[in-house]
């Protein structure tokens, strides 16, 4: 069916059966490329977050890959009137969506390549998934886009989270955190504050969707997982900007820095993802970088397709009648 996207854009429903909250679903968008291309990038985003950065499918289609994107389980698309925005007990439930999408975009659409792209949280989950399929040539590369490895906390609350990572799993599942929100990169981003973005505030709020105990358990689960060490099998990108900066309120400085997350330990754990890391520190960057200013974006873009170039080679650009 069309996408709220509009022409060009087609989305499709995937259903996936029942949880403590009933009925489950995520969305698959989906853009094609031009020619006869059997490559595909499939874009996994972050929390409070879905997908409507078009600039980014325009990109990659122009470069010859059909381009997909996955909203995941109550996130955008996804969410249902009965459900919890974001709300999860581990983020190895997104994995049978992504699973799902993988299969239509290799068995039902013929890519032979599939490279995912995945932002903050989604970077998270995609190098779990990754681990997981690892020796089955379903995934061809990673290109994590500031992913969400350590909570942005001091070390002393690092500890406490760990220490309560199983009392946080057990409580109801709507318990939510008294955490203080913060406005600084939602009104960074939206073109009716600070930014040049337009997209859906019901589905990316300003000041994020408010943090369930259960999903923060889930979340740092899964990153003792990772930083215990994994063994994905394919080449991975870690983009992250070069600098954090920690602010509740906008200010100018959010369009320069990650105000969500520390780049310092993206590029202290992304070595723990697999055997074949390569990471970048992008001047100028924000959480999103590809919703950096344009010249930083420009640097994004060139720093994902040299290492396409490089690491995706041979066979994986032989498809495309446009793009030789």
């Amino acid at each position: 069916m069309l996408d709220v996207l509009g022409p060009g854009y087609e989305a499709t429903v995937l259903p996936m059966g029942h949880d403590e909250e009933g009925e489950v679903v995520a969305t698959l968008v989906r853009r094609r490329a031009a020619g006869s291309s059997r490559r595909a990038v499939l874009y996994i985003h972050g929390f409070t977050d879905y997908f409507f950065q078009t600039h980014l499918a325009d990109h990659f289609v122009a470069q010859g890959f059909h381009f997909y994107a996955l909203d995941l389980r109550k996130y955008g698309r996804s969410l249902l009137p009965h459900q919890t925005p974001a709300l999860v007990r581990s983020m190895t439930h997104y994995f049978p969506e992504i699973d799902e999408a993988v299969r239509i975009i290799r068995e039902d659409d013929g890519n032979e390549v599939v490279v995912v792209n995945a932002h903050s949280t989604g970077g998270l989950i995609a190098a779990l998934w990754a681990d997981r399929v690892r020796g089955t040539g379903r995934v061809q590369g990673l290109i994590l886009n500031s992913p969400f490895l350590d909570l942005n906390v001091s070390a002393y609350l690092r500890s406490m989270a760990d220490l309560l990572i199983w009392p946080l799993a057990r409580v109801p599942a709507r318990t939510v955190l008294p955490l203080a929100l913060a406005t600084a990169y939602g009104r960074s981003l939206h073109h009716t504050f600070h930014g040049e973005w337009d997209y859906d505030l019901a589905w990316k709020p300003l000041t994020g969707f408010p943090v369930h105990a259960v999903w923060v358990s889930a979340v740092r689960r899964a990153q003792r997982r990772l930083h215990g060490g994994l063994n994905v099998d394919v080449p991975v990108l870690v983009l992250c900007a070069d600098k954090g900066l920690r602010l509740r309120d906008f200010a100018p400085e959010a369009h320069s820095a990650d105000v969500v997350l520390d780049p310092d330990h993206m590029a202290r754990w992304a070595t723990r993802i697999g055997g074949h890391v390569t990471c970048v520190r992008v001047p100028g960057g924000i959480h999103d970088l590809v919703l950096s200013a344009e010249p930083v974006r420009k640097q994004v873009f060139g720093e994902m397709d040299r290492w396409t170039r490089c690491h995706l080679a041979g066979d994986a650009y032989q498809g495309n009648a446009n793009n030789p």
